[in-house]
């Protein structure tokens, strides 16, 4: 057996600009990690970043708030862009919990997520009909409230299938570096769009577990989300489309862009390190 049947996803490393990428980004976090700041104070680090990475996932899903209204504002129960900040406040919060379950299953993880996303609907609260699809892929004839991703969308079997693949991989272990894995994870996520809403918000924080539970950032302080949103929702959609594609070109395309959002979720880090630095933060 060839090392890229058995081991496929370490294979995607040989791909264009991959390799280069990983190689940016591992040296963009040791440097986050190594400030002086995070030697006292990675607590603060960590729950800034969790908040900054939170507005970025729900800038993605289309509430794009300034950071500062996100610090204030406690309306999330709400309909609309306020559900949707909530949301993701609430994936961000509990992205860090589930790394033992991940190890054993990711197919709970990614249903105990949409739960989460979910809030109100899976506790009975919501409009008729939305809680018995909450927290599982959807079924044959079920729709999506995706609307900012508009690629075909595979139906059930093929959703079905895919999962089942996806986390046969990640339990059989990889010599993948993290930011392939997350990458596909994300990539693979969004592309199925497995659940009836908030698929998104859900893939962003199962690439969050991948980054964290992988140790190449065990404090969760590189938000990749940041870095997804300040180069754009025509860029993210775009590169997701090369993934979709399959071709070796596209997905590299989508790894390269993964990996830039983690180095630009690296830079605002570090602009927080240096502000705790001076004080003013």
């Amino acid at each position: 057996m060839s090392s890229a049947t058995s081991d496929p996803l370490s294979a995607l490393v040989a791909l264009p600009g991959v390799a280069d990428s990983v190689d940016a980004v591992r040296k963009a976090v040791d440097r986050a990690y190594g400030h002086r700041v995070m030697r006292r104070r990675s607590h603060e680090v960590t729950a800034e970043a969790a908040l900054r990475g939170a507005r970025g996932s729900a800038a993605l899903a289309g509430a794009d708030w300034a950071l500062e209204e996100v610090r204030r504002r406690t309306d999330f129960g709400a309909q609309g862009q306020p559900r949707t900040v909530g949301a993701a406040l609430r994936l961000t919060a509990e992205a860090g919990q589930l790394l033992s379950v991940w190890r054993q299953s990711p197919l709970r993880v990614l249903a105990r997520l949409h739960l989460v996303a979910a809030g109100d609907a899976a506790r009975g609260e919501s409009v008729a009909g939305e809680t018995d699809v909450v927290g599982r892929p959807r079924l044959a004839g079920e729709g999506v409230d995706e609307p900012l991703i508009e690629l075909p969308l595979p139906d059930a079997d093929e959703v079905a299938g895919r999962l089942d693949g996806l986390a046969r991989l990640l339990l059989a272990g990889t010599e993948a570096p993290a930011l392939v894995v997350a990458a596909v994870v994300h990539g693979e996520l969004l592309a199925l769009r497995p659940f009836g809403s908030h698929n998104g918000l859900v893939a962003r924080a199962a690439e969050r577990v991948v980054l964290v539970g992988s140790g190449l950032d065990p404090k969760s302080i590189c938000p990749a989300e940041v870095g997804y949103a300040e180069q754009g929702r025509a860029e993210y959609v775009g590169a997701l489309e090369g993934y979709a594609s399959g071709t070796p070109e596209g997905v590299a395309t989508w790894i390269v862009h993964c990996g830039r959002a983690v180095e630009l979720g690296v830079r605002e880090t570090t602009a927080v390190c240096e502000a705790l630095q001076r004080g003013a933060a």
